[in-house]
């Protein structure tokens, strides 16, 4: 893009969660790149400004969610007196719609209308191009378009401080491989049973001869899955759900072997550092929302969830459905994760 037509100031709103926030420092690099002069303001969530909150050459403005209308009020004063070329709106729900009327900006870009939801339509004047079938992370991209640029490649280089690499080190020492599992995601009904996470990280240890670790968050219901998973296991693995940040997640995704997950933040962190996922799949459809890089090792029986729950095949439903329906990761057998984690480690040159 020439000079002359660069825009002085960019507004980025996605304040969450912390998978899509992932998917936005692509952007982030994208437009870096082509428009090393813009000044860039990213408004994102308390939780998630941790994730990305040293990103090189952007200013943050944090919203917390947990205040309401105060978490509001205070964005809008952190704003007064900006006034930005675009707001990049790319987040579709509710208090997004409302949160970006904080925002001046000359020209407002969203989400064409098949994305669009919750009055947002009304807070954007310019609109992404409408398609289908595509991965988060290419539609998030595509914001790009509208400035007259494209997204032609995806790079993170997410920061990660010497003590958090180092503090990964001293957990995952050298030698027989790391299974990594991370079994929680917030949204409960996607999360696999404890017993089998349990079948499969005693098979990795004993017919792989693999380590295996947990990873997770400090809330009660990580804390209460990994307990019921390590009941479960045989051979007792390295626990470190609640003692990891954000940022030592990253360094410890970088050093496992594999990351067991199913859809959820850890699945696209562990991505975006490199980390081979073996991503569990029936309630989203891993084409959309699954690790962006490399779903070979993806188990994926959002097809099957299609035709059990909603009485149709995966492609006759509209691109991006979720099927969140209790029992629904039952449809994904001890046996089918095995398969994947056997074929991945005989890709990665670790298996016995």
């Amino acid at each position: 893009m020439p000079a002359a037509s660069s825009p002085a100031s960019l507004c980025l709103l996605r304040t969450s969660a912390l998978g899509d926030v992932t998917h936005v420092v692509p952007l982030v690099r994208t437009l870096q790149a082509a428009l090393p002069r813009t000044r860039l303001t990213w408004i994102v969530g308390k939780l998630e400004q941790r994730l990305v909150g040293d990103l090189p050459g952007v200013e943050f403005v944090v919203f917390d969610k947990s205040r309401g209308l105060a978490g509001m009020t205070a964005v809008r004063r952190a704003l007064s007196g900006h006034r930005f070329d675009a707001l990049l709106h790319m987040q579709v729900a509710l208090r997004a719609n409302l949160l970006s009327l904080a925002v001046n900006a000359r020209r407002r870009i969203g989400y064409d209308r098949a994305r669009a939801k919750d009055f947002h339509g009304l807070v954007v004047r310019e609109r992404i191009p409408a398609r289908s079938g595509e991965h988060v992370l290419d539609a998030i991209g595509s914001f790009a378009e509208p400035l007259g640029l494209r997204q032609t490649t995806v790079r993170w280089d997410l920061p990660v401080a010497e003590t958090d690499r180092a503090w990964a080190a001293q957990q995952l020492g050298p030698g027989a491989p790391w299974l990594l599992i991370s079994a929680n995601s917030s949204h409960a009904v996607r999360n696999w049973r404890p017993e089998r996470y349990a079948a499969v990280a005693d098979h990795a240890a004993h017919a792989l001869g693999m380590r295996v670790v947990l990873s997770g968050g400090p809330g009660a219901a990580e804390r209460a899955l990994a307990d019921a998973v390590v009941a479960h296991m045989r051979t007792p693995p390295l626990d470190l759900v609640g003692k990891d940040t954000l940022k030592r997640a990253l360094a410890l995704y970088a050093r496992a072997a594999v990351v067991l997950t199913p859809d959820s933040g850890a699945m696209h962190m562990a991505n975006a550092v490199g980390a081979p996922v073996l991503g569990l799949h029936a309630a989203s459809n891993p084409a959309r929302s699954g690790p962006y890089s490399d779903r070979r090792w993806c188990v994926d029986r959002y097809d099957a969830a299609a035709r059990l729950f909603l009485g149709r095949p995966a492609a006759a439903i509209p691109w991006g459905s979720k099927i969140e329906r209790p029992g629904v990761m039952d449809l994904i057998a001890i046996d089918d994760v095995i398969e994947r984690l056997e074929a991945l480690a005989t890709a990665r040159g670790f298996a016995r």
